[in-house]
This record gives structure tokens, C-alpha cells and sequence, in this order.
């Protein structure tokens, strides 16, 4: 604690004091009943938050306005007193752990969730959607308006009688106070549209009515997008002045970014750095130094946290991401434990794409159990047993550590002289080294598990089973590039001196990779590896990047907002991109493809890159199902191994481990029981 001391001093808000400067936002999650409830996963989920030291926990964005402030698959509702015992529930679980909390109440206003609206049109400032492609919504009445005003002010009191320490009102992400704010959304001609004052006006009367339906001692908080970061909207310094019509009243000045339309810079990408957000929020707070200043942005490593409190550019810190991925970031941190934080790698697929593009509850690359955490722990074996795991992968090593962790002999086997298998390799893309702390976290836990063995530099063959005698096998020995029987592919990638390379040519000789200019660049496939490469040639300045897809559209697969993302980077390097074309031959010099009319094209480069996914790779499947069965082992095979995908997936299967291992130790338990009862007889 004594070395980050600025993360944990305490602030006093009115009569509410803070015990750290670590606050949990409001992030969606699908955890919630279709009927608006709460149920016992969704209150496990943020207990463990509150557990970990979390100062403040802030309810997810709940519906005070149903059906037409409704947004997200499923969403907590607040809209009458039938909900208040589950609110009340879970302020007491968050208090018992000393947590402060807060709800965001939230109008999605042209963002509804269509499916509830049954066939009614959405609301909003004017006729224009939240974004693109969306249906136009319906502008609001003056008396609509006034109505809503007070649906805030009833649920901030509903939230008071609650129990909640504070209440949030989102005022930006494209939803409906933002729609008044922005003049992108906001086309009126009466008092609510034109200047700032009067876009501002929804929002001043929605704040005033909050203040005088909570009093003078609950603090409010306002999220806005202080830069939404599109020609045309409000940029820093318009949102510096907007403020001034309605701050007056609100003790914390919640500053986030962008809209709908530009989402990776409101839920972050990747490659933006920690804390990337707060030169926003040191602006906020030299304008309007009276107020608390949230600022949030990829905050991940704890110097970074404290060097922004410390520098006086917020007075709080919101840990989304984080504190789903590490819902003891808090703790660890007080505790010196800095190694083992899993630390969110920003790679957007289980929480962002599960919640908004697909519609499934939210989950976690780097953490496989969100409701609670490291409980398995609590129910360690009865019996002895042996584990070999081949290979040393994010599943592998995952899986390697959660068997130890509840009293199984780990031996792991890597055949490289280093730990991480493709998910430390991508990491050598310098758009892609976050994904390098889950590997990093990954071998720290597993140094502190005296019953656990690394074996790296150790191919691992069938005399190693005789040696080991394993009562569990984990095979984890990943994938490898798809490489099809294309004309000259296999024959260009053979010669020594080439100009043709696979995605592991580029990953394992980086160091081979470093001319950009003048470079003419064609990489074949549009998936998440080939934009990989893309991005890399094309931010570094590539004379010409272009880019060959089969299928209709780049980066069918990506998460929303990794393609967000890459299709801006497509936009403003001019990157040529051919989809529905198909490769036909492999040149030295140039690519022959097909393109959709069906004409024949030679695609010349300087650099070529064939980057058609991966595959299964289990070479060692046959001898260990063998051993297996006669030695009555368990064999489970996880990760890219089985099927190659993403590693959230090996992650999950990696956890789940923990079913073979209760299975055998109940299997042992059970033989000895029968072996005793026998001796027993005789």
C-alpha cells in the first residue's frame, strides 16, 4: 500500500466517504432476469468486485422508463417499487464488504432495445439515429420531455430508498441526454436545440430535479462524452463549456469519450495506452476544479493509476474491464501482490462483443469465472493424483495451475524454450502486447505452486508417459497455419530466399520485419491474423497495403470493436481491400487471384503474407488416448488443440479441468472404499 499510497487515501463527498479512489463503472452484462430482477450469478459477479477492495461498486445501467428507456439484451429495471427489495439486496451485499454504492440511471433513448419497444419508435432529441443504419427515431415532445424529467427524479429517490450512496445520470455514449447534448443528434428549433444552452437544457432539468429528489447530502454523478471524437459533434472544448449549464449541482464530473459510431474509443481497443483518457479529465478539472473528476481509458497497471491521481488530472479512477478481469485488483495491489494481478488485455470479445454484438451474457478471455472467482480453491483433492500437461499455451498453463491449485503433481511440457504459445507470439505485434500480461501473469502464478513443474525446451513423446505415470493427461499443443494445396504456395514458402511468408515467418523474426517504407504489401485473408498484419505495415508507414478476402467482408469474425477498429485503420490509410476474391496461385513476386466479375488479377508486392487462419494441431492424440486407455487415466484435450479459436475459449476449457480432476479423485475415493470393503469381509 505504501507504495501506490495515492490509490488508497480516502475522499470525502458531501457526508460519503470513499475509502480508495477505485470505482467500478456501470458496464451492461445480459446477467439480469428477462423480467428486469436480479438473480444470484448477477449478485455473486459484483460481490466479488466488492470483495476485492473496490471503492465504490456502480450498479450497471438499469431502466427507469420501461420500455422505451430500455437498452442491452436484458437489463435491470427500476421503473416502480417492485424492484426495490433487489436493489436493497444487493446494496446490502456491497456494504458488507465496505463498498460504497451508486446506480447509473440511464434513458437509451434512440438506443432502445428495439425488441421491447414492441413496434413503438424509438425517442429522441430529432429524427436521427444514435447509429448509423439504425431505424430514425421519433423527435420528443415538450411534454414528453418534462415527463421523463420526472421519471429521473422518482428514480433517484427510488434509488436513495434503496440504499445506494450515490446515483449516476449518463449524459453521453449516444443515449438520450447525449442526443440533446450532441449537435450531430440534436436538429431542434425550440428550447431544447441550436446553442449549447438550450441542448443543454434536458440535461440541466433532469440534474436540478435529481438534486431535489435526493437533497443536499447524496452525491450525483454525470457521464458524459467530454470529446466524442467525430466531425461534427461536441469536441473538449465545446463539452468544457456545455458543463457549465449543469454542474453547479453535481459533485462528480464522470468523463468518458466517444459515441456509437466510434465505439473502440469509449469501450477502448487494444492498442491505446493506459490512462489514455486523461488529459480529458485534467481539462475537466482545471475548468472546474471544485468538482471530483473521474477519468478511465485501459487503466491496467498500477504505477499509471497512481502517477494520474498524483499528477492532480482525476480525483478517481473507473476500472471497468479491469475489475472484470481482475476483481481483486484493489487488494492485490494493498497487498504487494502486483505479479499476480490478471490484468484486462482490452481484447473486447467477452465482455463488449458478447453484450452488443452477440447478445450472450458477458465473459472473460483471461478470467474463465466471473460469479466466483477463485472459489475452487476452497475444495481441494482427497487422494494423490498426477497430471502431465503437453504444452505451455494460455490453456495449458491455465490448466496446469488450477490442477495444482486444488492438490494435484503438475509436470507441463513446452517444446519451445519459452511459456505463452501463439498468444505470446501475436503479443510480438506491437498493436497486440497487452495480450502478453495474461502469459505473464499466467507463469507467475504457476512459479508459486511448489507441487507444479515446468519442463520448457522438452518435446514430449511416449516415453515420457512411462516415466511420469499419469493418472490426468491435458493435451494443449495448439494449432498451426492453414496452408491449403494452393498453386506455388507450398513451393514459394519452401525456398530460402523469399519474399512469400506464413504469419509464424513475421512473429518468430520480427527483427526481419522492420523496413516499412517503400514496402508494397499484399496479405492474403481477411480474418483477425491478416488484419494483423495490416495494421502493422500499415500504421508504419507502408508505401501500399493491400489486402485479398474470399468471403463478402473483412473481418466477418473480429469482435465489434477490433473490426471497429480495423476498419478505420483500412479507412485512413487507404489500405486496398479486395473481398470475394479468391487466391488462385502463388507467384515470387505477386499473387494471381480471382476477382468477384471473374477476371484474373496479379497482385505484385515486395512483402507477401498468407494468412488463412489455423488449425487443430494434436499431433501426439493416438499415443496418449492409447496410454490412457490402458492405464485408466483421464485424457481431456482443450484448447486450439481441439478446435483452434480464440483463447477465451481454451481459457474456459482450462478451468473446466477441474470436472476431470473431481472425477478421478471420486473414482480413487470409490476403489478404495471397495478395496477396504473386501478386507473388511475377509
Amino acid at each position: 500500500m505504501e507504495k501506490y499510497q495515492a490509490i488508497f487515501e480516502p475522499l470525502t463527498i458531501r457526508r460519503t466517504t470513499f475509502k480508495n479512489r477505485v470505482i467500478m463503472p456501470p458496464m451492461g452484462t445480459n446477467f439480469a432476469n428477462n423480467d428486469g430482477s436480479f438473480n444470484q450469478e448477477h449478485l455473486a459477479y459484483y460481490e466479488q468486485r466488492a470483495k476485492g477492495g473496490t471503492g465504490l461498486i456502480t450498479l450497471e445501467n438499469v431502466c427507469f422508463d420501461y420500455p422505451m428507456g430500455t437498452n442491452g439484451t436484458t437489463q435491470l429495471r427500476m421503473d416502480n417499487d417492485q424492484y426495490l427489495p433487489g436493489l436493497y439486496k444487493f446494496n446490502e451485499a456491497m456494504h458488507a464488504y465496505g463498498a460504497l454504492t451508486s446506480v447509473q440511471i440511464n434513458h437509451a433513448g434512440a438506443s432502445a432495445y428495439a425488441l421491447r419497444l414492441e413496434g413503438k419508435q424509438a425517442v429522441s432529441a430529432s429524427n436521427i439515429p444514435s447509429k448509423t443504419g439504425n431505424p430514425a427515431p421519433r423527435p420528443l415532445t415538450k411534454e414528453e420531455i418534462y415527463g421523463i424529467v420526472d421519471k429521473y427524479a422518482e428514480a433517484a429517490n427510488r434509488a436513495q430508498r434503496a440504499g445506494f450512496d450515490c446515483v449516476e445520470i449518463h449524459a453521453g455514449h449516444s443515449y438520450l441526454l447525449c442526443q440533446f447534448l450532441s449537435p450531430l443528434y440534436n436538429d431542434r428549433t425550440d428550447e431544447f436545440g441550436g446553442s449549447p444552452e438550450n441542448r443543454a437544457r434536458f440535461t440541466t432539468l433532469v440534474v436540478e430535479a435529481v438534486r431535489k429528489a435526493v437533497g443536499p447530502f447524496m452525491p450525483i454523478s454525470v457521464r458524459f462524452s467530454a470529446d466524442e471524437l467525430i466531425a461534427g459533434g461536441n469536441s473538449l472544448e465545446d463539452s468544457l463549456d456545455i458543463l457549465k449549464y449543469f454542474a453547479n449541482e453535481v459533485d462528480i464530473l464522470n468523463v468518458s469519450a466517444a459515441l456509437n459510431d466510434n465505439l473502440q474509443y469509449q469501450i477502448d481497443r487494444m492498442n491505446l495506452k493506459d490512462g489514455w483518457r486523461s488529459y480529458m479529465a485534467k481539462a475537466v478539472k482545471e475548468r472546474y476544479p471544485d468538482k471530483v473528476i473521474v477519468t478511465s481509458g485501459n487503466i491496467r497497471s498500477p504505477k499509471r493509476a497512481a502517477e494520474i491521481l498524483e499528477n492532480g488530472d482525476a480525483d478517481l479512477l473507473a476500472m471497468g474491464r479491469g475489475l472484470i478481469a481482475e476483481p481483486n485488483w484493489v487488494n492485490k495491489v494493498a497487498d504487494g501482490q502486483e505479479n499476480l494481478l490478471r490484468k484486462c488485455i482490452s481484447c473486447n470479445i467477452g465482455c463488449a462483443d458478447h453484450r452488443i454484438g452477440k447478445s450472450k451474457p458477458i465473459r472473460c478471455t483471461v478470467n474463465p469465472d466471473l460469479y466466483y472467482e477463485d472459489q475452487y480453491k476452497e475444495k481441494t483433492i482427497e487422494n494423490p493424483l498426477k497430471m502431465v500437461v503437453v504444452g505451455g499455451g494460455t490453456a495449458g498453463l491455465e490448466a496446469a495451475a488450477t490442477a495444482a491449485e486444488v492438490g494435484v503433481e503438475v509436470e507441463l511440457f513446452e517444446q519451445k524454450s519459452y511459456l505463452g504459445g501463439l498468444g505470446h507470439e501475436i503479443s510480438r505485434f506491437p498493436d497486440k502486447k497487452r495480450i502478453d500480461d495474461f502469459i505473464i501473469y499466467l507463469e507467475n502464478r504457476c512459479a508459486v505452486l511448489p507441487n507444479l513443474t515446468i519442463h520448457l525446451n522438452h518435446s514430449f513423446a511416449e516415453k515420457d508417459l512411462a516415466s511420469q505415470q499419469p493418472d490426468l493427461i491435458v493435451n494443449a499443443t495448439g494449432a498451426k497455419p492453414l496452408l491449403p494445396p494452393i498453386k506455388g504456395l507450398h513451393d514459394v514458402l519452401a525456398q530460402s530466399n523469399r519474399k512469400v511468408f506464413s504469419i509464424f515467418d513475421i512473429l518468430n523474426n520480427m527483427e526481419n520485419f522492420q523496413d516499412f517504407t517503400d514496402q508494397e504489401v499484399v496479405v492474403i485473408g481477411g480474418g483477425a491474423v491478416g488484419l494483423d498484419v495490416v495494421e502493422y505495415y500499415a500504421e508504419r508507414g507502408a508505401k501500399k497495403v493491400t489486402i485479398v478476402e474470399m468471403q463478402n467482408q473483412l473481418g466477418k469474425d473480429l469482435d465489434l470493436i477490433t473490426k471497429l477498429s480495423m476498419m478505420e485503420i483500412v479507412k485512413d490509410y487507404g489500405v486496398v481491400a479486395h473481398t470475394e476474391t479468391k487466391l488462385l496461385e502463388v507467384c515470387d513476386d505477386h499473387f494471381v487471384v480471382e476477382l468477384p466479375s471473374g477476371e484474373l488479377e496479379n497482385l505484385y508486392f515486395d512483402l507477401g503474407f498468407v494468412c488463412l487462419g489455423m488449425r487443430a494441431d494434436a499431433p501426439l492424440m493416438p499415443e496418449l488416448q492409447e496410454y490412457a486407455q490402458a492405464n485408466d487415466a483421464k485424457l481431456v484435450n482443450i484448447g486450439d488443440s481441439k478446435v483452434a479459436r480464440r483463447i477465451m475459449e481454451g481459457t474456459r476449457e482450462a478451468r473446466d479441468i477441474l470436472k476431470a480432476v473431481y472425477e478421478k479423485d471420486r473414482q480413487i475415493s470409490q476403489q478404495m472404499l471397495f478395496q477396504n470393503s473386501l478386507l473388511t469381509k475377509i
